[in-house]
């Protein structure tokens, strides 16, 4: 099942989001510019950094319930790797899946050409790795990864960097 929207600015970004889990897809979409106070919010309620993303660059998913943006997950593309980033979930549905399913359909949306998917995190290593993550050392990230602004100044150097083949 594919979802018209926005998705995530920048090469290669296909517009459309594939729903990986069909109890989650009504309200699941790709996020508008509309939605970066409650992304913003949500980010900062889960300690993650704002540093690099505005309204101006939608983000790849968001999951709506009742009204209310629950969770988000974003990709930024570089050559043939994609940046997983602000993957962040309400608190009051964590452990629901919806987590599960923001991480994939971004990892869906960034498709394309894209063949390795890296991120950082301080908290959730357990949560990616059984998402099919491993952690690796930060030399062997791409280059052009390495060169965001998620590596170079939003996450300390002791967030633990994972890889994942797409």
């Amino acid at each position: 099942m594919a979802l018209s929207g926005h998705g995530s600015s920048g090469p290669g970004r296909s517009g459309s989001i594939r729903v990986v889990d069909a109890s989650i897809a009504a309200g699941l979409r790709p996020g508008t510019p509309d939605d970066f106070p409650a992304i913003a919010s949500l980010l900062l309620a889960s300690d993650l950094p704002l540093d690099g993303l505005s309204a101006d660059r939608p983000f790849a998913v968001v999951a709506v319930r009742a009204g209310r943006l629950i969770g988000c997950a974003d990709v930024e593309r570089y050559g043939s790797s994609a940046l997983l980033r602000s993957v962040a979930v309400d608190a009051a549905v964590r452990g629901t899946g919806i987590g599960r399913t923001l991480v994939e359909a971004a990892l869906v949306d960034a498709g394309g050409d894209a063949t390795r998917a890296y991120l950082l995190t301080e908290t959730a290593a357990g949560f990616f790795g059984r998402l099919g993550f491993r952690r690796t050392s930060r030399r062997r990230v791409s280059p052009l990864v390495r060169a965001s602004v998620e590596f170079t100044s939003a996450c300390p150097a002791s967030a633990i960097a994972m890889t994942r083949p797409l």
